[in-house]
Parts: C-alpha cells; structure tokens; sequence
C-alpha cells in the first residue's frame, strides 16, 4: 500500500515503519567515512539487527559485530559474513559455535583468553583474536551507558597487562562512547595513545567500538576523518575498525500508534494508545529519556501539566508507570487518531518486550516511492511460544 510518510493515515494498528531513503542516507554516510578515513565501519546488532534489510546493508558494508551466540549467528547465516565478536563471559556451551560464526573474537579478561582462545582456534584456523581493554576515561555521563565507570566488569587496564602479549593476539578493542561527538572521540583517543601505545607494534588491528554518532546532524564528520587519518599515519600497520549501531539506523523512522482512549482524573487527561513504553519504547523509562512525537510540544516531563490539548501519553499495559510526559498538540486528540513517535528503529526494535502479552507492533519498509512493505507481523503463536 502506498502512505503518506508525513502522516502515515490509513494505519490502524501500531507499527515501527523504516524509511529506505533514510537508512541509505545514512549509509552512504558511514560508507564515505570509511573510504575516506581509510578505515573498516561495521554494523553493531545491539542497537539494530532487522535482517530482512541486510540486503540493503550489503551494499554499503562487509561486516558486523555481535556480543552473543545469537547475534554472531545472525550475522554469518543471515549477513553472510562472519561477524566481529566481543563477550563479557563465554561458556563453555556456546563457545564453539560462536568461534564458528566469527572472523574475530574478543576476550574481556586474560582469564577468559587462558581459558579458551586454544578450544576457539581449534575450532575455527582463521579467527583473529583480541583483547578488550579498558582506557579508564569515558565521557559518557549516564553511569549505565559508561563502560568505563570504577568497578566496570570491561576489559582490561593497562597495568593489568603483560609486557608481551600472547602471541596470538592481533588486537585491543575499545569502547567507551555513546552517542558521542568526534570532538569526544579525539580526546579519548589521546588518553587511549597514552596508555596503550606500547602495545601498539604488537597488533594487526584496533578496534574503537561504538558510539560514534557520525549520522547525527550536528556531528563534526571532518574531524572524525582528519583524527582516523592521523592515527593511521602515526600506526600505518594497524587495521582500524569502528562498530557503531545508532549511527546506522539514526532517524530513520518511528514508531506509528494510534489513541484508543482519553480519560482524566485530577484535571490531568492520558491518551491511552495501543502501545507500551515498557514493552516497545524501553529506553524511555530505563534511561530515561523523551522520544519526539510529531506535531506535539512536550509540555513537561513529570505528566502532570493541565491545559487544552494537553495529554500524558498512556500506555496499554497494566504497569502504573507505563506513560510518558505531557505533551501539547494544536487540536483535541480523537480515538484513532495516529500518534507518530520519531526516531524509533535504533536500540527499541532490538529491546522489546512481551511483557504483559500486549500485541507486539508489526515492522514496515518504507520504499522510496512510499510504498510500505510489511517486514513481520506479530501474533498470539509469537507470545506462547516464548513460553513454551
């Protein structure tokens, strides 16, 4: 069916919706940087893993990175490359098959490499193996986002390390970003420099993680080139990597719902809609943080502004504090009317929940001549049998 993308009218259940043009947007992006940085840019499944686009993917990237068996599966059965693995703690369970499905495997501890860099070789000739380490210095002020925080279970400080690395460690992997500005990456850089670049001689390849929020409007993409460039002038010998999520599926589209309902109590009207934070929009009440809602003003954050037109945005769940702040819109709100929750496709599709067995929003492409193409549709079978 064709849709207006402004609007989305004709919807009537809730439904995440992609925007191709938006995503290839962004890829060209990613894909220009890494050319011209002379770096490898590949795609993180923690904040993004709707396989049905990988097709999409292909043509702009060779690579992923995962952080479980799952997630590394995805990648070499579905992406059709091995992926770039990194685990806080493998098992002894699920470390062979993992090894399989990898190009590289990192180990967060010299515990976890002692234990099971020989088995994983054994089980896969090609892997390269690195290490995490830990650069003590992140600007990430939100302590559940910052994996450099005292007492972080994440990789390993520079003190803790040997002077010669095991010989079959290629690399280091770093990551302490999160949506993170290039002014950010440069200064990190620096501290990571100051630390580790004794090792330096010692690696075939450096990996700095996540976080770089190259597709954001206001990122400074020049810097983040002109700094890639130089450390690569000063290491000539390294392979550098990047592994953002959010940079690839920035802004590329919402989530549509509908109001199924207003009530009001205490001069505070909710508009009840056919979605849950807790189970489709996590992130808002984990970090939390306001999603835009298009055509609306958010009125305050704690739900409890009064005046025409003004709505708390309800949930359909029964938990008390499934809502999300007041918010304004220029007309009285109508049942089944469309409610549109920007910049939705990064970390909530992956995130979601069945808590509740609240009926789960279908997934949508947005194709370039707006016709919609339904990627996956939920049902009562996809609730039972996660039970099973």
């Amino acid at each position: 069916m064709k849709v207006n993308p402004l609007t989305y009218d004709g919807l009537s259940r809730p439904m995440y919706i992609l925007e191709e043009k938006r995503l290839r947007d962004n890829l060209k992006l990613i894909a220009r940087v890494a050319e011209e940085a002379g770096v490898e840019i590949i795609l993180a499944f923690k904040a993004y893993a709707l396989w049905r686009t990988f097709p999409i993917f292909r043509e702009y990237i060779r690579a992923t990175t995962a952080s479980s068996l799952y997630e590394a599966r995805l990648g070499f059965e579905e992406f059709g490359a091995p992926t770039h693995t990194f685990s806080p703690g493998y098992t002894d369970y699920e470390i062979d098959e993992i090894a399989r499905c990898s190009s590289h495997l990192v180990f967060n501890s010299l515990t976890q490499y002692e234990r099971y860099h020989v088995r994983a070789r054994m089980g896969n000739e090609r892997l390269s193996l690195g290490l995490r380490v830990n650069p003590e210095y992140s600007e990430v002020e939100t302590l559940i986002y910052n994996p450099c925080a005292p007492g972080t279970r994440f990789g390993i400080t520079s003190e803790k390390l040997p002077d010669r690395l095991p010989d079959d460690v290629d690399g280091f992997h770093v990551h302490c970003h999160c949506e993170s500005g290039s002014d950010v990456f440069e200064r990190t850089l620096t501290r990571i420099e100051g630390r580790f670049a004794r090792w330096f001689p010692q690696l075939k390849w450096i990996n700095f993680g996540g976080g770089h929020l190259m597709t954001r409007k206001d990122y400074d993409v020049q810097r983040l080139i002109r700094t890639l460039r130089g450390f690569k002038e000063r290491y000539p010998w390294i392979k550098v990597i990047l592994e953002p999520g959010s940079a690839f599926a920035w802004q590329t589209g919402p989530l549509v719902a509908q109001v199924v309902d207003v009530v009001e109590d205490h001069g505070i009207k909710t508009a009840i809609l056919n979605v849950s934070f807790s189970c489709h929009m996590p992130d808002c009440l984990e970090m939390p943080y306001h999603p835009a809602i298009r055509n609306a003003r958010l009125a305050d954050e704690d739900g409890s502004a009064r005046g025409e037109h003004t709505y708390r945005m309800g949930a359909n769940s029964c938990l008390s504090g499934d809502w999300m702040g007041s918010w304004t819109f220029d007309h009285a709100l109508q049942t089944g009317e469309n409610i549109i929750f920007e910049d939705m496709l990064h970390y909530t599709t992956v995130k979601t929940t069945m808590f509740n067995g609240i009926s789960h929003p279908a997934i949508a492409l947005l194709h370039v001549d707006n016709e919609l193409e339904m990627l996956r549709e939920y049902s009562y079978e996809d609730y039972r049998d996660r039970m099973d």
